[in-house]
């Protein structure tokens, strides 16, 4: 993990109430630039990443890793996981994009692999 994105690891996530305006922009494009590690934004709106594990297990360990984080810290992606596969996707809900906290999600899931 890169030095920007430990940085965004040791943040935390803020709760979002809404009336903010998702990311957009050059700010979007800072944070990824920070966030690295082959995550994508996906139309301005939502960040995505596969891990790739070399059998179900794993996959799954991964998974609940990332559901307990999830918890802890009350913010939770949608992950598909599949055999030797596990995808994130994250955004916040209540402003239907993206916010400085799914980046520090991110950087937070990448620490737990």
């Amino acid at each position: 993990m890169s030095e920007q994105a430990c940085s965004l690891a040791s943040k935390e996530c803020v709760p979002c109430k809404g009336g903010v305006p998702p990311l957009k922009g050059p700010a979007l494009a800072d944070l990824l630039d920070q966030l690295g590690n082959n995550w994508q934004v996906a139309q301005e709106h939502h960040l995505e990443k596969e891990y790739k594990f070399k059998n179900f297990r794993q996959a799954l360990d991964f998974t609940n890793r990332v559901g307990e984080l999830a918890e802890q810290i009350g913010h939770h992606p949608d992950i598909l996981l599949a055999w030797g596969n596990v995808k994130l996707t994250i955004f916040t809900h209540k402003i239907g994009g993206l916010s400085e906290s799914d980046f520090i999600f991110a950087a937070k899931a990448d620490a737990v692999l």
